[in-house]
């Protein structure tokens, strides 16, 4: 897999803590909290009243491009009718490709996102005027603007791209699996450019009250949200609904170096399995999360003892945290105890299908500086979890490759490795 190579050239982030990676930097790497008490809607008879939401943002918050006509009263993309997720994964995508260096109407480029939810705010909305006004308020972009594959087009088009717009929705995975597939058309040939990440934004009373009816959620910290999520913890009980869109501009080494864009990282491996086991619980054994973290490795062509850092899963729920760590162990065998990790899912919850980007962004910024931000509320830890999580304080570290977990619900297991640029 690591012939071409393929590297990060730009990154964008909206995030609960605003829009920009150097804000979320900032945030993760100092252990800020981005979970709040749920305000933008009425929880109160719901069991859990926390989440990790984006803040407003509008599309006059990005910056323009050269060439651009997103301000044209004729742009063919009324922004005015983006779901929240298509909204910020534009933004977060636009800052990427500004980060990346590239110009609007990238040749040979395409798109590849990952989305859970995808547009699951309008379809919420378009149901409750459906059924409690019979109809009278829903519109004529219901359905197109709510589906899941509009998430990638509304990218496409904003960046004037005419290559491959696809959207993986495979749950928690959806974009670690986007970001490996991404990885493997640049190898093939298929193009020279992708964006490639995750966007979800699914803090909405339907999602709240749902994970809230399964237990998922935590509900034991609703007057103190900062504390929710809290993976590793003996005190954890159920992760943070979270919002988010991290995006990826991904190219082949040899193309970056031609025209003199900085490099981040690489993607070096990939690994993607499923323990056909049950729709929302993992296999306790563990053996297919094994071996998807095996396959990326392996996949990398670096050995065990190269790998310096784990971005975890991390989602603050019992069975998963515990599971999680045994593999690894497992995995890394006495590589284990000398190998730091930590779940960026403490500070911005669980953002679904866009979690795994979350991960990756977090690896490649904390490979590039050099800097290993910390799970927080890292209070009593749980004797199953007994590694090195970065408790509370992030640290400074020599490390030069990254291994970054993703578990999702219809028991997926999805892994990246990504190396120092």
């Amino acid at each position: 897999m690591r012939s071409p190579r393929i590297v990060i050239t730009g990154i964008g982030v909206v995030s609960p803590f605003g829009i920009g990676r150097e804000r979320f930097w900032e945030h993760v790497a100092h252990g800020c909290s981005g979970t709040r008490a749920i305000t933008d809607f009425d929880a109160s008879d719901f069991g859990c009243r926390v989440a990790a939401p984006v803040p407003a943002v509008t599309i006059d918050d990005v910056p323009a491009l050269a060439g651009d006509d997103i301000w044209d009263p004729d742009y063919r993309a009324d922004p005015k009718r983006y779901s929240r997720a298509a909204l910020i994964g534009v933004i977060a995508a636009r800052e990427a490709w500004a980060d990346a260096g590239l110009r609007i109407g990238e040749p040979n480029a395409g798109v590849v996102i990952g989305s859970g939810g995808g547009g699951i705010d309008v379809g919420e909305r378009q149901y409750h005027d459906f059924f409690v006004e019979r109809g009278k308020k829903v519109t004529p972009y219901a359905i197109p603007v709510s589906i899941v594959g509009m998430v990638s087009s509304e990218i496409s088009i904003s960046l004037r791209l005419h290559g491959i717009s696809h959207v993986l929705s495979c749950g928690c995975t959806s974009s670690t699996d986007a970001i490996g597939y991404a990885a493997a058309l640049l190898r093939s040939g298929d193009a020279d450019v992708i964006v490639s990440g995750g966007t979800d934004a699914c803090v909405t009373p339907g999602m709240i009250f749902g994970f809230s009816r399964m237990r998922a959620v935590s509900m034991a910290y609703n007057e103190r949200p900062a504390e929710a999520s809290r993976p590793f913890d003996k005190g954890r009980d159920g992760f943070v609904l979270g919002e988010g869109a991290w995006m990826l501009v991904l190219e082949r080494e040899d193309r970056a170096l031609a025209r003199g864009a900085a490099i981040y990282a690489s993607v070096d491996g990939y690994g993607s399995t499923c323990d056909a086991y049950h729709r929302v619980q993992m296999a306790p054994d563990g053996e297919e999360i094994v071996r998807a973290m095996t396959l990326a490795i392996d996949r990398s062509g670096r050995p065990r003892e190269a790998i310096g850092f784990v971005s975890y899963h991390g989602t603050s729920t019992v069975l998963n945290d515990a599971v999680e760590s045994r593999c690894v162990r497992q995995v890394f065998g006495d590589h284990a105890g000398r190998l730091a990790g930590s779940s960026v899912k403490s500070m911005i919850g669980h953002p679904q299908g866009a979690s795994g980007a979350a991960g990756v962004v977090t690896a490649a910024l904390a490979l590039s500086r050099q800097f290993l931000p910390p799970t927080i509320n890292q209070r009593d830890p749980d004797p199953a979890c007994d590694l090195d999580f970065i408790a509370n304080h992030g640290r400074h570290a020599a490390v030069d490759a990254a291994l970054c977990n993703c578990l999702g619900f219809g028991s997926k297991n999805s892994a990246l490795v990504i190396g120092r640029g």
